[in-house]
């Protein structure tokens, strides 16, 4: 028996995918609708022994598409058995118009009216009855995050209605929106909370830009602070005591040497095995992923979940809308931006949802090329900061110097403008503990699944490449530029090669070179600025295609040379670290500030939506 399709359809923000999660599950299927770059979610949900399987549609305020996003989601509504119309509680007049469209097309509709525990807080107080009164279908009040109302939601299912509503203008929808609006709605005068003067300061640029700094240093503190003592207790509790001692025993059944010996355990140093340096597939290559990628990685993942869920992420879009205009985007492209301190590879998908071809060019070269995913950002900061913080914030600035450069760059030879900012501004909520969970878990198993083939099929044909002599080849072919532009030792030829497998596991393989600090900066700073790791590689060919992904891997190739040159010439001899650093943000504002931006080629103009008050 073919199981039935739920449609979950609604405005941004309204709790569309929390409610998604509960229903269906950690365990979901993200899909490309046919035809279009645009992803939906997909799962199951089970209830006795019928099933349905439920389909979470982009957001969208109306069924009037204005983007390819709501194209899809239109589209998904038409198809569904079922669509179960998420609303904002506290925002019943402008969900409403949605709604009143869904009903006019006389789909089979259960409105689920999500966040009542909010709205109520907030001196909202609706008629849940007279509202399905009026409306003519179902109408669920949940709290999706606690689970509060998904039982009464699963049992109306089989009782969803199509609605009677004759076909109306948008003046007479918007008419009929607030005599609904008018008999089941009461607002009660309260004082603001200091939660909700915090949410306006955050978009405010005189306080705005502080929280941000604040904000983002404490996170970032977080991650090394905690990955720090992750990596401390990982080797003292288990690799130290326990996987060593296996490790030499293993070496010792191997003979100490040979071809196995070299692929799995690698080079000994006075008899003995050096995690870090002997390069071997279960040596160098478990410790490298488990003992320093993953503490901070998770650690990362955990900040960054906790600023997805509390609402933080669309504000520090209204702050960074005016930056982003100067370098040919709008404040929204600063998403996937974050979202590749994650990973490159959902954060160049992410950038789909920008609404030109020219915005996603710029993105997804920015990204590629100047935004550390959080392994190897998690490596650069855990290695660098054992040379001192001014060592690490040189390798920042000139990351962000080439992130200014790409973005001014392309602005100025595409053709095209920047289009105005629609974006819509939730309130700040506590984070769920089982969302979070959730969530960490999947992006720890898209590590597991997506990463670990690529860490450890690069680290076997390193060695295998080693082993025949390729990478001696290799080295002796690229010395002159290692050494006399880089100032590389030759041995960095293979940790060049390991980054385009997994750049952070490339950063870990710098340790055993006994680089000094200024090489080690240049060789993270190219590690970080030329070709992406291959799986974003392989997502970049797809989403822009082979012409304009090649012209990215030019623009790579140029600036990472460019970049390890400059820091060469000028590291330690010139300036100190600190003041270089210094110089280089300088350096990166004074271009936004004066060379970026045209007037004739955007509108920079930005449509903040926030929440009705009851104040």
């Amino acid at each position: 028996m073919t199981s039935k399709k739920i449609v979950l359809a609604g405005n941004p923000n309204v709790g569309k995918s929390v409610l998604f999660s509960q229903l269906t599950g950690a365990r979901v299927v993200i899909s490309n609708y046919p035809g279009t770059t645009v992803e939906f979610t997909r799962g199951q949900l089970q209830v006795g022994k019928r099933s349905w399987e439920v389909l979470d549609a982009p957001g969208t305020y109306s069924l009037e598409p204005t983007c390819r996003a709501e194209e899809v989601a239109a589209r998904l509504v038409k198809q569904a058995d079922v669509v179960v119309n998420v609303i904002d509680a506290n925002n019943l007049e402008r969900n409403l118009y949605l709604t009143g469209q869904l009903i006019e097309q006389g789909v089979p509709l259960i409105v689920v009216l999500n966040l009542i525990d909010e709205a109520t807080q907030k001196g909202v107080a609706l008629n849940i009855p007279r509202l399905q009164e009026l409306l003519g279908v179902p109408v669920i009040p949940t709290v999706a995050i606690s689970g509060k109302g998904l039982p009464e939601l699963v049992a109306a299912l089989p009782e969803a209605r199509r609605g009677q509503g004759e076909a109306r203008s948008p003046e007479e929808r918007w008419i009929w929106i607030g005599s609904i609006v008018e008999q089941v709605q009461r607002v009660t005068r309260r004082r603001q909370t200091w939660l909700e003067a915090l949410e306006m300061a955050s978009i405010r640029p005189l306080t705005g830009i502080p929280l941000a700094a604040v904000g983002l240093y404490l996170a970032f503190k977080v991650i090394i602070g905690c990955g720090g003592w992750l990596e401390d207790l990982l080797e003292g509790h288990f690799f130290e005591p326990y996987y060593l001692p296996l490790l030499q025993s293993l070496s010792g059944l191997l003979g100490g040497e040979g071809f196995w010996h070299e692929l799995l355990i690698g080079t000994l140093s006075g008899g003995r095995i050096h995690l870090e340096e002997s390069m071997g597939l279960l040596s160098t290559g478990i410790y490298a992923i488990f003992g320093i990628v993953l503490p901070y990685l998770l650690m990362f993942y955990l900040a960054l979940g906790f600023l997805e869920d509390c609402g933080y992420l669309p504000r520090l879009s209204v702050m960074s809308d005016r930056v982003m205009h100067r370098l040919g985007l709008h404040g929204f492209a600063v998403i996937p931006m974050l979202l590749g301190f994650g990973c490159n590879v959902p954060a160049v998908l992410a950038a789909r949802n920008l609404e030109s071809r020219r915005e996603r060019l710029i993105v997804s070269a920015m990204l590629a090329v100047a935004i550390p995913c959080a392994a190897q950002m998690s490596m650069i900061i855990g290695l660098a900061g054992r040379h001192g913080g001014s060592y690490l914030a040189v390798i920042l600035a000139t990351l962000f110097l080439v992130w200014a450069v790409i973005g001014l760059f392309l602005d100025r030879i595409l053709p095209g403008y920047t289009p105005s900012m629609i974006v819509e501004i939730p309130p700040y909520r506590w984070p769920s503990l089982k969302a979070q969970t959730q969530k960490l878990a999947m992006r720890l198993q898209h590590f597991f699944t997506e990463a670990l083939p690529f860490i450890f099929g690069g680290i076997l044909v390193i060695n295998l490449l080693h082993l025949i002599g390729v990478i001696d080849f290799l080295a002796a072919a690229v010395a002159p530029v290692l050494r006399g532009l880089l100032g590389l030792p030759r041995e960095a030829v293979s940790t060049l090669l390991v980054g385009f497998l997994r750049k952070d596991v490339a950063v870990a393989m710098l340790i055993p070179l006994g680089l000094t600090a200024k090489q080690f900066v240049i060789g993270a700073t190219v590690l970080a600025t030329y070709f992406p790791c291959a799986a974003t590689f392989a997502v970049l060919i797809r989403e822009l295609g082979i012409r304009d992904m090649a012209f990215v891997a030019g623009i790579m190739l140029v600036l990472s040379t460019a970049a390890g040159t400059t820091l060469n010439l000028l590291l330690e001899t010139v300036l100190p670290p600190a003041y270089l650093a210094l110089f280089l943000v300088g350096l990166a504002l004074v271009l936004i500030v004066f060379c970026g931006g045209s007037s004739d080629r955007r509108e920079n103009h930005t449509l903040v939506i926030t929440e009705k008050r009851g104040i």
